[in-house]
C-alpha cells in the first residue's frame, strides 16, 4: 500500500508544498530583517533631523546625506504630540493636495504599522514629535511574493486537475462506449440464430403456446442489444410523449412484480407531456430506477412515478417507500462499482445518469431520501 502512495504525483505534490513553504519561510524572514533595517533609518533620520536642527553644529554635511539617503523608499510622516501633521515623505503629493483625507488615512495606517519614532527638537523642548512611518515598496514586493506564488502554483494545480480530469472522462468514455459496441456485437450473432430457431418452432405443431413466450424473450435481447448499441454511438433524439413511455414501462414492471407493491403515476391532470429523447435508453432509465426502487423495497411498498409538465423542462420523480439511503452513501450512488445488494454490478445508475445527462442533456439526481422511508430520484429533461 506504501508504495502505491509513493507515485509521481504524491512526490511532486510533496516538492511543491516543501519549495513553496522553504518560500514563505524565507520571505518571511527577510521581510522581518527589511522591516529592522528601515526602523534603523528612521532612527537614523530623526537623529540627523535633530543634528540640523540644533544650531551649535556647523558641520551638517553627514547629517544631510543620512537624511537623503535613507528618506528615498520609506514613507513617512512628521506629527505633533497631538497629531498635527508637519511633514510628510514619499507619499502622493497630488492627492495630499486634493484629497485632505489623504494623509490622515494614511496616517491612520501608519500607526497600526509601526510604533512612531520620538524625538525634542531642540530648538523648542516643550513640544515632543513624532514620525510615524510605513513600508517601503521593497518590504511590501518581499511580504506579498509569498501570496502570489501561492495563487499562482494553486492555478496550476487547478488547471492540472481540471486536465486530468478531462483525460479520465475522455477515457472513461471510451471505454465506455468501446464495452458497449462490443456488447452488442457480442449478442448479434446468437439473436440471429435464436430468431431462426424461433421461426422453425412456429412450423412444428405443439409449440403454439411455447413459441410466442420465446419470441417475447428474442425481442427482450433484441431490445438490450439496441441499448447498448445505441450507447456505443451518438443516439437520435426525438419529440415523444413522456407519459406514454412511462405508463409502458411501469406495464412491464408491474408484470413483473410482486402483489405487495402498488404502482401509480401522477401526470398532474395531463395526457401527453412531450420532450426530446431516445425511447429505448430513456425506456431503460425509467426501468432501472423502478427495478431499484423494486430493490429497495424487498417485495412490498409502493412506487410513484410524478411526471410535471414546466415551461422550459419535463420533470420526472421516481419515488419508492424502500429501506432509503444514508446521507454517506447519496453522493455514491451513481459511482460505478457502488451496490448494497448481495447481488449486481452497481451499473444500473451510473449508466442511467450517463443517459440523461450525456445523451439527453439533462439530469438525474437524489432529489430525497431517508432511511426508513423511502427515496424520490428526479428526472429533468429540457424542451
Amino acid at each position: 500500500m506504501f508504495p502505491q502512495l509513493l507515485n509521481w504525483r504524491t512526490v511532486l505534490a510533496l516538492v511543491a508544498i516543501a519549495i513553496v513553504s522553504g518560500t514563505i519561510f524565507y520571505s518571511n524572514h527577510l521581510a522581518k530583517k527589511i522591516a529592522a533595517e528601515e526602523k534603523i533609518k528612521i532612527e537614523q533620520w530623526v537623529e540627523a533631523e535633530k543634528d540640523i536642527a540644533n544650531s551649535n553644529k556647523t558641520d551638517v554635511g553627514l547629517a544631510f546625506k543620512i537624511i537623503t539617503d535613507n528618506s528615498k523608499d520609506i514613507p513617512m510622516i512628521l506629527v505633533t504630540e497631538k497629531d498635527s501633521i508637519m511633514d510628510f515623505r514619499n507619499l502622493d503629493s497630488v492627492k495630499a493636495a486634493a484629497s485632505p483625507s489623504y494623509l490622515k488615512d494614511q496616517l491612520e495606517e501608519f500607526k497600526k504599522l509601526n510604533q512612531p519614532i520620538e524625538w525634542k527638537n531642540p530648538l523648542d523642548t516643550l513640544q515632543t514629535n513624532r514620525v510615524f512611518y510605513g513600508e517601503s515598496v521593497l518590504l511590501k514586493q518581499v511580504k506579498y511574493y509569498p501570496i502570489i506564488q501561492l495563487v499562482i502554483v494553486a492555478l496550476f494545480i487547478i488547471i492540472t486537475l481540471i486536465t486530468v480530469s478531462t483525460r479520465n472522462k475522455s477515457t472513461q468514455n471510451q471505454v465506455w462506449a468501446g464495452m458497449a459496441k462490443e456488447t452488442a456485437h457480442q449478442l448479434g450473432t446468437p439473436l440471429t440464430s435464436l430468431q431462426g430457431w424461433v421461426e422453425m418452432l412456429k412450423e412444428m405443431p405443439g409449440m403454439e403456446k411455447i413459441v410466442p413466450e420465446m419470441t417475447k424473450d428474442v425481442d427482450r435481447l433484441k431490445l438490450v442489444s439496441d441499448r447498448f448499441g445505441k450507447i456505443g454511438s451518438t443516439p437520435q433524439l426525438e419529440e415523444m410523449n413522456i407519459v406514454q413511455q412511462v405508463e409502458n414501462m411501469v406495464s412491464y414492471i408491474k408484470r413483473r412484480a410482486s402483489d405487495k407493491v402498488s404502482f401509480s403515476i401522477d401526470t398532474n391532470g395531463e395526457k401527453e407531456i412531450n420532450a426530446l429523447i431516445n425511447g429505448p435508453l430513456f425506456d431503460w432509465v425509467v426501468e432501472n430506477l423502478l427495478k431499484n426502487g423494486l430493490d429497495a423495497m424487498e417485495g412490498k411498498g409502493s412506487l410513484t412515478v410524478n411526471i410535471k409538465n414546466e415551461t422550459a423542462q419535463v420533470l420526472v420523480d421516481v419515488t419508492d417507500s424502500g429501506k432509503g439511503i444514508s446521507k454517506k452513501n447519496i453522493a455514491k450512488v451513481f459511482k460505478p462499482g457502488f451496490t448494497t445488494k448481495k447481488r449486481g454490478w452497481g451499473l444500473g445508475l451510473t449508466l442511467s445518469k450517463r443517459i440523461i445527462e450525456q445523451y439527453h442533456k439533462g439530469e438525474l439526481f437524489v432529489k430525497h431520501s431517508e432511511p426508513g422511508k423511502g427515496t424520490t430520484f428526479r428526472i429533468v429533461l429540457k424542451k
